[in-house]
């Protein structure tokens, strides 16, 4: 009857289904279920009654994981709690560059890579741009038909600049002839009246003629200075033009065909086009398709996944130790839950980097680190640990985790895997050192490397406890018995 009491016991403990299974062979036959090497599964225990059968049924049917015995610096490893969180640079903000009615392209969630178009905005803003564009470039084309006509005008007025000097030379030749004469007291006075008269005249057109080419030189020189006014205010205008497309500036001038004509490409752009700048994932949307949008309106975050960084809050009382460069170690927040899908190994490494500030109130420094490669179960917001060894020079000892150890009563047990038969685990007292609440130290009994049932222990310690010198046998279904088979 105590048999029988037990056995219920230690299924409903187990969590497995109870087949009424013998040990006379009349039940299915698991026994014939052969592990490599062909074994039974329920073999005949050694002579040593502290040795455990687990073929691989039944460390499949009661969850059972190993880990090995490593080396670490307990005493000297410092952990803090502390949560993933996007890099400040891994969240890119999309917003409309000018004010108009957007429409989506992406779905969230969406991997995106770079240049993927994420919206498409239609902007009155961005079409009074273009006229402006267009009146720039109108003017500078007037401007420059205007300069090319002083060239035949100031060619002209030199030409007859040129014949009013002749005139003028000639005049002052008979002036001066004429006055000879009337020295010499020869000549006639009316001639020498009109010489004079016709070379004041021809002085007075060369005066006029100069008058004008000064007029005509400083107008050209009027209109070069508006074409660079004008090129300038163009230029603005395309780098105004290349913020809102993002395009640059050649682009936005390269020519295209439209309607049979060569056009400039920045006037034939219907819809301003948004495109993603990095690779990543659509993380959120700020409004809806056909909802109108000004500069201030957020429409799109793209977010890069692999750029994640741990932070975790230290104590003050530890920055005597603390210090940028340190090595770190992230590790998963819950290694005690049996089935677990994060693996106690699976921890991340990196570089410490301590925070500009503490908080006085709750006296505490931010600690960073930038994992050197991420893990799968890394993400924004996922609690995990951080530990920092700060002295790297003391004597490691051999450790296992914590939740390896089992408590029967106030003994603790571990079951070591043994090195020659891995379908055998040995129930033993624990020679526990000093432990910081993850790892412990072991004193003696295991070697470094040696395995320790981790998940599944447990169950383990329940079916062997007030039984050690006894022994006993799992069947492949997960119920245990004791005693020799």
């Amino acid at each position: 009857m105590k048999f029988v009491t037990q056995r219920a016991w230690l299924t409903s403990m187990l969590a497995v289904p109870l087949l009424l299974i013998a040990c006379d062979g009349s039940s299915p036959n698991y026994d014939d279920q052969r592990e490599d090497g062909g074994e039974h599964a329920d073999r005949q225990q050694p002579e040593n009654l502290n040795l455990i059968d687990i073929p691989a049924p039944v460390r499949n049917n009661l969850g059972i994981t190993f880990v090995q015995v490593e080396r670490r610096r307990v005493e000297q490893t410092l952990r803090v709690p502390g949560h993933f969180e996007y890099q400040p640079s891994a969240r890119r903000d999309y917003r409309t560059p000018v004010p108009g009615r957007v429409e989506l392209e992406v779905e969230q969630f969406q991997k995106v890579e770079a240049g993927a178009v994420l919206y498409r905005i239609d902007s009155p803003g961005w079409r009074e741009l273009q006229q402006n564009l267009a009146e720039a470039g109108s003017e500078i084309d007037q401007l420059r038909a205007q300069i090319e006509t002083y060239g035949p005008l100031l060619e002209a007025h030199q030409e007859h600049e040129q014949s009013l000097r002749d005139v003028i030379e000639v005049w002052t030749t008979r002036v001066e002839g004429l006055e000879g004469l009337r020295e010499a007291g020869g000549g006639r006075i009316e001639q020498l009246t009109q010489a004079r008269a016709e070379l004041s005249s021809a002085r007075a057109d060369l005066a006029q003629v100069q008058e004008k080419k000064a007029e005509l030189t400083a107008e050209r020189q009027q209109a070069q200075v508006g074409i660079r006014a004008a090129e300038s205010r163009l230029n603005y205008l395309l780098d105004d033009a290349a913020a809102v497309t993002a395009l640059g500036r050649a682009d936005l001038l390269a020519s295209t065909r439209s309607d049979g004509r060569a056009l400039p490409r920045w006037s034939t752009i219907d819809r301003i086009e948004v495109r993603s700048e990095v690779a990543g994932v659509v993380a959120m949307f700020g409004l809806t398709t056909g909802a109108w949008a000004d500069e201030k309106t957020s429409v799109v975050t793209v977010v890069q996944p692999d750029r994640l960084r741990f932070r975790a809050s230290g104590l003050q009382s530890d920055l005597g130790v603390l210090r940028d460069g340190l090595s770190a170690r992230i590790v998963s927040p819950s290694p005690t839950a049996s089935g677990r899908s994060i693996s106690i190994s699976d921890d991340m490494t990196g570089e410490l980097q301590l925070g500009l500030e503490g908080d006085p109130n709750e006296r505490t420094v931010e600690m960073f680190v930038i994992p050197e490669q991420l893990k799968d179960w890394a993400r924004p917001g996922v609690s995990a640990q951080l530990e920092v060894v700060f002295d790297e020079s003391a004597i490691t000892e051999l450790t296992i985790p914590l939740a390896a150890v089992q408590r029967d009563g106030l003994t603790p047990v571990i079951f070591r895997r043994q090195p020659d038969d891995p379908n055998q685990v040995m129930r033993m007292e624990a020679d526990l050192g000093r432990d910081d609440g993850r790892w412990v130290e072991l004193l003696s009994g295991v070697a470094e490397g040696d395995e320790i049932v981790l998940d599944g222990g447990f169950q383990l310690m329940l079916s062997s406890s007030g039984s050690i010198q006894k022994g006993g046998h799992f069947h492949a279904d997960g119920t245990f018995h004791e005693g020799e088979h």
